[in-house]
C-alpha cells in the first residue's frame, strides 16, 4: 500500500501484521546496528574503489541486491550475505556481546 494510506489510517503494529503488509517488526536498536555496518561496508567499498560489478563478482552476491543493501533498501540480510560482501572487499565484520538494557532473560 501506498505511504498516503500508512499516513492517513496509521495502522497499529498488531493491525500491520494481521492484514499481511509486514511479517515481523525490527527492533529499533538493532535496525540502526544494520545500517551503520552497511554504511561502514560502503565507505570501505568506495575507499577501496570497488566497483559494484566487482563485489558482485567477488561475493557472489547480485549487483541489484548490493545496490539494494547499500541503499539501506534491504533491512534483514543474512549474515552470509553479510559475512560475502565483507570479504568481497577485502575486511572482516567482527561480532560482539554486551549485556543488554531490558530485562527478557531466564533466571
Amino acid at each position: 500500500m501506498p505511504c498516503q494510506y500508512y499516513q492517513a489510517n496509521r495502522p497499529t503494529p498488531e493491525e500491520l501484521l494481521a492484514s499481511g503488509d509486514v511479517d515481523e517488526f525490527v527492533p529499533l536498536g538493532e535496525y540502526l546496528s544494520l545500517l551503520s555496518t552497511l554504511r561502514a561496508l560502503k565507505k570501505e567499498r568506495d575507499l577501496r574503489r570497488l566497483s559494484l560489478a566487482t563485489v558482485a563478482e567477488g561475493s557472489g552476491i547480485d549487483k541489484a541486491a548490493l545496490s539494494r543493501l547499500e541503499n539501506e533498501l534491504q533491512t534483514n540480510p543474512t549474515v552470509d550475505t553479510l559475512h560475502r560482501y565483507a570479504s568481497a572487499i577485502g575486511v572482516e565484520l567482527v561480532w560482539s556481546v554486551r549485556a543488554g538494557t531490558g530485562g527478557n532473560f531466564l533466571r
